[in-house]
């Protein structure tokens, strides 16, 4: 069985969230780690469980002007991420978790996560668990403390599920 875990990531957190994740999912099945802009077309994928995940920017997937927004206070320019690869995408049958990475104060509404599962739903995916959010300390990190054992142990317990 094998993995593929997708992640968009303008500071790194999510990145890191991502390479937690595969390590979590790793003892269990064959997992790689991709960025969005790298990815293969989500038809094309021949993987057992899709995990996917991006930073939550304004309430929701980033878009062109977050990125720049990110890019202009010192974070990665990203040619392209999530919402661009997830609305390029054609229909697909494939086990997905979707995760993000979001300010813990303040707690602001929205969360990448969820609004990327919608739209693998939407494609005809089916969620193998609801999306996890991980915490970071202000807009551009770092991690909170035990962020990245909690994203290893979430991998891991995807891979105990019915799917």
């Amino acid at each position: 069985m094998n993995a593929l875990v997708v992640y968009e990531s303008a500071w790194g957190n999510t990145r890191l969230v991502a390479e937690a994740i595969s390590d979590g999912l790793s003892p269990h099945l064959t997992a790689e780690v991709l960025a969005a802009h790298e990815a293969p077309p989500l038809a094309e994928l021949r993987v057992d469980l899709l995990v996917m995940g991006a930073p939550t920017h304004a309430f929701g997937l980033p878009r062109d002007g977050t990125r720049e927004d990110a890019h202009t206070r010192g974070g990665e320019l990203i040619p392209s991420g999530v919402r661009e690869w997830l609305d390029a995408a054609g229909p697909a049958s494939l086990a997905v978790a979707t995760f993000d990475t979001h300010v813990r104060h303040p707690d602001l509404p929205g969360h990448a996560g969820k609004k990327a599962a919608k739209k693998l739903r939407k494609l005809g995916c089916h969620p193998v668990t609801d999306p996890e959010t991980f915490y970071v300390d202000g807009y551009e990190g770092p991690l909170l403390p035990g962020e990245l054992e909690r994203a290893r142990e979430w991998g891991d317990g995807l891979t105990r599920g019915d799917w």
